[in-house]
């Protein structure tokens, strides 16, 4: 292994915290899979490809609720908490 430093925003350091603890791993082990993914991927993600991609999503399916505008916080945590 070669030691390295990198610095964090205060947001990126506490997020990592928590998923480490969820997934009983280091936080350099999370570190250390996030660049093996972003070489796996070869290139970062454009931002205006992910932009043009989530836009052509947008609108094609549907939930049969009529109320997902209103209540889809409430929804997103519902779908995620399980």
């Amino acid at each position: 292994m070669v030691r390295t430093q990198i610095q964090l925003t205060e947001a990126q350091a506490v997020s990592l915290k928590k998923m480490a603890q969820r997934y009983h791993v280091s936080v350099a082990e999370l570190i250390r899979r996030g660049v093996d993914h972003l070489l796996a991927s070869g290139s970062l993600a454009d931002p205006d490809q992910c932009k043009r991609k989530a836009l052509s999503a947008a609108g094609r399916f549907a939930s049969g609720r009529s109320d997902i505008s209103k209540n889809h916080d409430a929804y997103l945590a519902e779908d995620l908490a399980e």
